[in-house]
């Protein structure tokens, strides 16, 4: 092979997808259509929020993917891990799927599932925790992107204000919009910062660990996602959850009630 087919090999390899084209479109489209008032409000506030939810989560899996590559495995591009098409991940059943199920039973926003990194390649313990930490780092960014607008006031005046049920509230559509979905951005970085197996604040910690500790804790690595799940919902941990999440969200100016207001909305079947 040539320098030339090289280098074309990786730069296709690096190319964005359509699919996430298509899927940070409809997060730009129906963020403009819930701005300006355009067609259903909730139906818009839905697409807006999965959409965004869609868009992340590609985002979080292609920061491990290029973490990964610059730690040493260089199978990540061959995989299709940095066209950000959330096909060409291991399980979208557990990247995708299940997310986005969670947000609609649930209104929090539980990680999936990470790449699959050749970690025999990457030498260094750091090296393993750094691409364990990309992830939740891009919720953490994306978390301020979508809350901090929201605490500064930015959407006041720019989008037609809630109405549910013939009540006015102050808040906008665009607002609440924003709202949610930062909440849902916090809470899958908190989440995924959790030493649970299968995620990824246990990754982080995983390569400092002894051999014998790992062993041990293996063989409950996939169902730790599962395993959260039901704590958050059957167990006093949910409420603490809670409260960390709007204690944080008060810290950036957002409040509680916008997040309330926002998942009302985004149930548009509801109405």
């Amino acid at each position: 092979m040539t320098f030339a087919d090289t280098e074309r090999s990786r730069s296709e390899e690096s190319r964005i997808s359509p699919v996430f084209w298509v899927l940070l479109a409809t997060l730009v489209t129906s963020g403009l259509a819930v701005g300006n008032g355009y067609g259903n409000a909730r139906l818009g506030i839905f697409l807006f929020v999965v959409s965004g939810w869609m868009v992340s989560l590609c985002l979080h899996e292609y920061a491990h993917a290029r973490t990964a590559l610059h730690g040493g495995d260089l199978t990540v591009g061959a995989k299709g891990y940095l066209t950000l098409n959330p096909f060409k991940y291991a399980n979208a059943l557990f990247s995708f799927v299940l997310p986005i199920v969670f947000v609609i039973l649930g209104g929090i926003g539980l990680p999936g599932g990470a790449v699959y990194i050749e970690r025999h390649r990457i030498q260094g313990r750091l090296k393993h925790s750094l691409i364990s930490a990309a992830g939740p780092l891009v919720n953490v960014v994306l978390a301020l992107v979508f809350l901090l607008p929201v605490g500064l006031g930015w959407f006041d005046l720019i989008s037609p204000q809630v109405v549910v049920d013939d009540h006015q509230y102050q808040e906008t559509y665009l607002q609440v919009a924003f709202a949610f979905l930062g909440y849902l951005q916090l809470t899958a970085a908190v989440l995924n910062l959790l030493p649970v197996p299968g995620l990824d604040g246990y990754g982080i910690l995983e390569p400092w660990l002894s051999w014998k500790t790992r062993r041990a804790v293996e063989p409950f690595a996939p169902y730790g996602m599962l395993a959260l799940f039901v704590l958050l919902w059957q167990s006093p941990l949910g409420g603490y959850f809670l409260r960390l999440v709007l204690w944080v969200m008060d810290l950036v100016g957002v409040e509680s009630g916008l997040v309330g207001a926002g998942y009302q909305l985004f149930r548009f079947w509801e109405s």
